[in-house]
């Protein structure tokens, strides 16, 4: 194999980032996979890998994605919050601070007040809270809360 050094944009390396299993792929592995359908060394990534997490279409933000499988791990999976947000951060190659930002920061409001809203009885204002900021997603989210079943 030959090494070459090679520059690539931001979105190009998150993009790699997102679809590399942690300490098992390479750039190059994630670019053969996605290139030449083939892993040609380590594995491509396992279905079960990712089981306990709601899938999305490529159109749904990432920061409406990530405050949502946040919910379903813990609604659905029993996660804590600070466990379902680590478990995110880790599938996503993100820090736990950036997935937080995310439910915190861009819905403004405090840690506490998410763990406020992630009740039984509050999960319908934590639903209405995210349709209004995600007004062009609301199926995505009507469709994850009725995943819930509480």
């Amino acid at each position: 194999m030959k090494t070459y050094e090679i520059t690539v944009d931001e979105d190009i390396w998150n993009f790699l980032k997102s679809h590399a299993i942690p300490l098992e792929d390479t750039p190059n592995s994630v670019l053969r996979k996605f290139l030449l359908g083939n892993s040609g060394g380590p594995t491509q990534k396992k279905p079960e890998q990712n089981e306990d997490f709601p899938t999305f279409s490529v159109g749904v933000p990432k920061a409406l994605a990530q405050i949502l499988e946040v919910i379903y791990l813990v609604k659905k999976r029993g996660y804590t919050r600070t466990d379902a947000t680590n478990k995110v951060a880790d599938k996503r190659l993100k820090a736990p601070q950036t997935v937080i930002d995310k439910y915190c920061r861009q819905l403004n409001k405090k840690a506490f007040e998410i763990d406020n809203l992630l009740e039984d009885q509050k999960l319908d204002e934590f639903k209405s809270l995210l349709e209004r900021k995600f007004i062009n997603h609301r199926d995505v989210i009507r469709d994850l809360f009725k995943s819930l079943n509480v």
